[in-house]
């Protein structure tokens, strides 16, 4: 059976750039039973199809598409010794590199790439990170280390630490992949995070991780201004169990620099309101009134 053009211009591929199946359903575009849908890249002729076929029709059409993304074996050697110049670490297992540079558009099957191993390594890098802010920080309240911790795992701070390695001259991409996301580039930093681990042990991947986010890590030691808001949840929900609730009270100037009064009430109770040149702002300090009026020695960042 040939393979019929069908339009689909509602209809966008997920995940990869490998062809992605889905079996049409009664009432869809066009309703033929036993048929599966790809939506496929016409390299000679420029734009992407969606094409109709048979079951083993399709298994043939994936196949040669995904082997045609697979990497050759010197590019892949290529960037295994290029990654393990970069990151400082020799790796015994070479397998456990290779998996964790590879993207799902370059394996041949969703357990070859390394998405497993980001799993792992999102959890690594959050134990690690935890006890460095436990330990450099003896002074700081749970609240605060766990707002610094969110800001050090974060996809953006993992995709800035990747593209300081120069990521994309690492990651084994498939083909079709034009540009690498922030995901890709946080995703390499995890599963790199993992494959250490996995191949060296935990001293190895801790050492790896305090090395590369090294420029994050001094940016948390120079100290960022107090999370008066965050302050005062912690506060009232220990003692009232009721969240500050945030009132705006009057705004000024310009739609383009407008500034805001907000204002902090408690279980009914409301304190002084204060000015900023942003919501955010106004907010910090209403705030750092109220943590005034109801604990004053929590201004203090070694108070506890």
């Amino acid at each position: 059976m040939a393979c019929t053009p069908c339009q689909l211009p509602n209809w966008n591929p997920v995940g990869s750039n490998f062809p992605q199946e889905r079996r049409l359903r009664d009432g869809s575009g066009c309703n033929r039973a036993g048929l599966h849908i790809f939506w496929a890249e016409n390299r000679r002729n420029g734009p992407k199809t969606g094409i109709l076929m048979t079951e083993s029709e399709s298994i043939t059409f994936m196949a040669g598409n995904m082997s045609n993304d697979l990497p050759s074996t010197d590019r892949v050697s290529r960037q295994m010794k290029l990654c393990e110049e970069r990151i400082g670490y020799c790796f015994q297992n070479k397998a456990l590199l290779r998996q964790s540079l590879t993207h799902s558009s370059s394996a041949s099957s969703r357990l070859e790439c390394n998405e497993r191993l980001e799993f792992l390594g999102d959890a690594v890098l959050g134990m690690v990170i935890c006890r460095y802010l436990y330990e450099r920080f003896p002074d700081r309240r749970e609240g605060q280390l766990t707002q610094q911790k969110s800001s050090l795992v974060s996809r953006t701070t993992c995709a800035r630490v990747a593209r300081h390695l120069g990521a994309a001259e690492l990651i084994l991409v498939g083909r079709g992949l034009q540009a690498i996301p922030e995901s890709i580039d946080a995703a390499l930093v995890e599963s790199l995070i993992a494959a250490i681990y996995l191949d060296g042990g935990i001293d190895a991947a801790a050492d790896f991780i305090l090395r590369v986010f090294d420029q994050e890590l001094q940016h948390c030691n120079s100290g960022e201004p107090e999370n008066y808001k965050s302050i005062l949840q912690e506060e009232t929900q220990r003692t009232t169990n009721i969240a500050p609730t945030y009132l705006v009270v009057d705004q000024r100037g310009p739609d383009h620099a407008r500034e805001s009064c907000m204002a902090v009430e408690i279980d009914g109770q409301q304190f002084d309101h204060a000015w900023g040149r942003s919501k955010t702002e106004a907010e910090q300090k209403a705030a750092m009134n109220a943590l005034q009026a109801v604990n004053p020695e929590l201004l203090n960042p070694t108070s506890s």
